[in-house]
């Protein structure tokens, strides 16, 4: 009965369906994120080396597929700048061909570690991280908005003030229209009325007037070009993934609600395959324009996602001269403001950094620092993690303790260690022990202790070994059974450096 009702739930009418006012946010969002991904797009298909189309197509490839096959609802998918960072170095060097060719491998290596279950790994990531992650991405959107503001007439802050004012102003009034979307038509409207001569979107790229193509990259078929692109397509799998799923973690955070993250895996690899089959450059979760559909728009299914690729396949291919002409402060505005909502200000207020250990704090504060000075958003995660594990372990090594108790008649000394002993800990184990002034009979009582690894073995033989020299006999007593079925199966099976 339970798997019944799952499939019904999981096939029944989406809300969108019956109720107008779900209907009507679900489309204005999907037209403000349509609007948001245009200039973004074309950015990041410069930061590639590729013609604009290529990252336009993506982004809309990568929206409409997810739409259907991703364990997030409302989560935005399309061209990254973290990807056109790795995928950047192989276009400058062997061209778009072999970009495309490891699009396609980089979307089925992600449908393969989908299903090898790559997504619960998620569960071993600390929150410090997901916070120095969520921090680093506000920065990155922010920073990435400064080239619009540098070197430009003065008309253009004007302008950023109107669109942030109308953004922060209009949801005090109304709430049935997104603010983001109407800073845009009003900042658009007024420049183009007023004939105010700003940057607008069509200074950053031509636009496409043809809908994409269907095609395989024409590229040799030899293991000399698999050899070439297999690199290329593994850090874009785990780079996109990373993105992915920690901006779906957000998301379920900011909606309350859960997602299929192994879903979302392969979901994503099947997006880049078929980005990759119409001459993409492949893509990821974009946490920005997520923001934009979730936070500032309210939607919550999957009609924004697929509305947001429709809506800027449309604009620029049959709108293009229109939206050409919407000012980059409107965009820039925007942007602010998702930078500003997505910061975890919380994080770095001194109250709570006054309470927070500072092991956590670094970790942060790494996660942050690797990510804002890469721009790399998998390697600001992996270094977080790997302080976290670094400090976690170092804490715990210190949380072992050894109570030495001897006999009242003074031929037996019992040693009880208390905590958790693995290759850290493990290491100052051994120096808890008097070798040389023990009685004969030494008992080593672990009942309050867990054996973890062969470290932790090796060093109870090393206790073993150094009493043995002096002809003292040790007695290893009150294993649990994970502990004493490890130290059975390795001791006398490490060998002694």
């Amino acid at each position: 009965m339970s798997s019944l009702s799952a499939s019904v739930q999981r096939f029944a009418t989406p809300t969108w369906v019956s109720d107008s006012r779900v209907l009507r946010t679900e489309v204005l969002a999907g037209l403000v994120v349509a609007l948001a991904l245009i200039p973004e797009a074309i950015s990041f298909s410069i930061l590639a080396g590729v013609d604009p189309r290529v990252g336009l197509f993506a982004s809309f490839t990568m929206a409409v597929t997810i739409a259907f096959t991703g364990g997030r609802p409302a989560m935005i998918s399309a061209a990254t700048g973290a990807i056109a960072l790795v995928v950047a170095p192989l276009a400058k060097q062997y061209g778009l061909g072999y970009l495309v060719a490891a699009v396609l491998l980089g979307g089925l290596m992600q449908i393969v570690l989908a299903l090898v279950g790559v997504a619960k790994l998620m569960r071993f990531l600390p929150r410090s991280v997901m916070v120095g992650f969520v921090n680093a991405l506000a920065i990155l959107i922010f920073t990435a908005q400064l080239p619009h503001l540098t070197g430009v007439t003065w008309t253009v802050y004007p302008l950023v003030a109107l669109g942030l004012a109308i953004i922060y102003g209009l949801p005090r009034l109304t709430t049935a229209v997104p603010s983001p979307l109407i800073a845009i038509v009003v900042l658009t409207a007024l420049t183009v009325t007023a004939a105010i001569a700003v940057p607008t979107v069509g200074d950053e790229g031509e636009l496409p007037d043809s809908l994409p193509l269907f095609g395989l990259p024409d590229v040799p078929v030899s293991l000399e070009t698999l050899r070439i692109i297999a690199p290329y397509a593994l850090a874009l799998a785990l780079v996109g993934l990373i993105e992915s799923l920690m901006t779906a973690k957000l998301v379920d955070d900011i909606t309350d609600t859960h997602s299929d993250k192994t879903r979302e895996s392969w979901g994503q690899g099947v997006a880049n395959v078929v980005t990759g089959c119409f001459g993409g450059m492949g893509g990821c979760a974009m946490i920005g324009q997520t923001m934009i559909n979730v936070k500032q728009s309210g939607a919550r299914t999957r009609l924004s996602t697929f509305l947001a690729g429709v809506f800027l396949l449309l604009l620029v291919v049959v709108l293009g001269d229109v939206v050409a002409l919407i000012p980059m402060a409107a965009l820039v505005a925007v942007m602010v403001l998702v930078s500003v909502s997505t910061f975890d200000w919380h994080s770095i207020a001194p109250a709570t950094l006054k309470r927070m250990p500072k092991s956590e704090t670094s970790v942060m504060v790494v996660t942050v620092a690797v990510v804002v000075a890469t721009h790399n958003l998998a390697y600001g995660v992996g270094a977080g993690v790997l302080t976290a594990m670094v400090l976690f372990a170092r804490r715990v090594a210190h949380l072992v303790e050894v109570t030495r108790v001897p006999s009242p008649d003074g031929t037996q000394v019992v040693y009880t260690v208390d905590g958790q002993v693995f290759f850290a800990s493990s290491n100052d184990l051994v120096y808890q022990f008097d070798y040389a002034s023990d009685p004969e009979t030494v008992v080593i009582d672990m009942s309050q202790a867990h054996i973890w690894d062969a470290s932790s073995v090796a060093a109870l033989e090393a206790i073993e070994t150094k009493y043995s020299r002096r002809g003292k006999t040790v007695r290893i007593v009150g294993l649990n059974e994970h502990s004493e079925h490890l130290h059975g199966r390795l001791a006398g099976q490490l060998g002694s450096h």
